[in-house]
This record gives C-alpha cells, structure tokens and sequence, in this order.
C-alpha cells in the first residue's frame, strides 16, 4: 500500500512562486476552501474527507489543497516554512482557478493560515470557520501542551515509527473520541506520512498573530474541542475578545479533531454559518 492508495488525486497548479500544489476541486456554487492542519499523515483529504462532500450536496464548490511540504504538493527541502510561504501558496492557487472571493475553513496551522490570508487579502475573504486555530499565541506556549509533547517524543524518537506508534500518537495527542481512531486512519496516516519531508516540521514559523485579531472583518466562527491536547485553552478568549464579529462554538467530548470527531455536528453548523452567519 502507499498514500496513492487512500488519497484521491484531484488537479496541481504550478504557481508563480515555482512550486506545485495539488488540491481538490469538487461541486459549483461559492467557493470554501479547507486548510488542514501540520503533523505527520497530514493531508487536505485525510483531514476532512468527512467535510467536504457533504458542503458539496449543500450547493458550494470546495478547494481542498495539501499545503506545501503535505500529500501530493512539493515538498522543497531548502526553504523554511514560514507561515507566509503557506498563504502565498493559498493565494497563488486561489488566482490559478480564478477565484476572487471564498470562506476559509481552517483547523490548527491551515487556522492560522485563514488567519493570516484574512489579514492580507480581506477583499477576498468571506467568512473563516477556525478549529482550534494556530498562531495565537508565543510559539512556546503551544510546546507545553500534553499533545506537542507526544508528537515530539514520537516523531523525534531514534525509534523507528510503526503503526501502533502513530495510532498512539493519534490516540493520545489529537482525538477524545477514541473510536475514530480506525485500523484504516491510522494506516492511511502511516503511508501518506512516508512521503513527507521532515523539513516542513523542523523549519516551520508561525508567528503569534493575537494583536491583529481587530483587523480582521468577516465573520468568523470559532469550534473549540474542551478536551483539547494541542493548543492552550487560553486561545478560546483571546479569539472571543479581540475578533469583531465571531461566534464560540465549545464542544465537549473532543479533542484536535472537531471535524473528525463531531463529524455530523460540524458539518450542520458549518452550513448553518455560511447560511445565516
């Protein structure tokens, strides 16, 4: 088995920053793009191929890209990742297709990333659903967090990794509901994490962002898993009290991975925000 094996592959667009990013690029009506989150195993599928179909039965045509350094996009080893190389990308991909205007739905860094797009290219920013975004708080404070600590005692151990280590990293860093936790995750995860580039985690800089939460105008929800392992519970209020316009949904019995997690919740209040607001 390999990642093609349980990833779809959709279209690539080489951007005029010279790298090629794949997405997926699915349905007609406006246009949501999901930006999923850091980690070994990640991708724009496996992050949220519970999502995606269900915005494009509701009418919305969805982008769903692998970021820079994740599933089928380049993955350059002589560059850092700073965030801004990641909403260069977003917003290079976003041109490529011609689309002038979007919601942004973004869990952990693809959080932050909406964050910082928002920030630069409001005019092109409608409403930004955040899952436990990234980005609002010092770099440090995220590495004392239970769940950063295990992913950093799995994936810098000299051990080599095997699928009962990254179900347990799974397990104990990112979810509350341990029966999403599936043979079929955690072995997707194995095989798409085979083709990633550790530099993409060694190099990676996210900036805190928290003073520039007034700037931002769209509307914005926010879900919060209250078993979070992964980002200071501190970033719930932060967001409440800095952002204009913004809705806290706290969901309990949940981890990293409200859209895995809750999956039907999610998806009703996701549609229900881009409706109404």
């Amino acid at each position: 088995m390999s990642a093609k094996d349980y990833l779809p592959e959709g279209k690539y667009a080489v951007l005029d920053n010279g790298q090629t990013v794949h997405y997926l690029d699915y349905g007609e009506g406006p246009v949501v793009v999901f930006l999923h989150g850091s980690g070994s195993g990640a991708s724009g599928h496996s992050n949220f191929k519970g999502n995606y179909p269900y915005l494009v039965e509701q009418g919305y045509r969805v982008i769903v890209p692998d970021l820079l350094g994740y599933g089928f996009s380049d993955k350059p080893q002589d560059i850092d990742y700073h965030l801004d190389i990641f909403v260069q990308c977003v917003k290079q991909m976003l041109d490529h297709e011609g689309i002038n205007s979007c919601h942004l739905i973004g869990n952990s860094l693809g959080g932050a990333i909406a964050i910082k797009f928002a920030l630069d290219y409001p005019q092109q920013t409608n409403k930004l659903l955040l899952m436990a975004p990234g980005g609002i708080e010092q770099q440090e404070s995220y590495f004392t967090m239970p769940g950063m600590q295990v992913m950093r005692d799995t994936f810098m151990s000299a051990e080599p990794m095997t699928l009962e280590r990254m179900k347990c990293f799974i397990s104990e860093a990112l979810v509350y509901q341990q029966h999403v936790v599936t043979d079929t995750l955690v072995a997707e995860r194995f095989e798409v994490m085979k083709t990633q580039n550790p530099q993409v985690i060694k190099t990676m800089i996210v900036p805190n962002m928290e003073d520039r939460l007034g700037e931002i105008d769209s509307p914005i929800l926010v879900m919060w898993g209250l078993n979070e392992n992964m980002m200071p519970d501190t970033g719930i209020m932060k967001l409440g009290k800095k952002c204009k316009n913004i809705r806290l949904v706290l969901v309990s019995n949940c981890g990293h991975w409200v859209m895995v997690e809750h999956e039907d919740l999610f998806n009703r209040t996701t549609v229900d925000f881009l409706v109404n607001g």
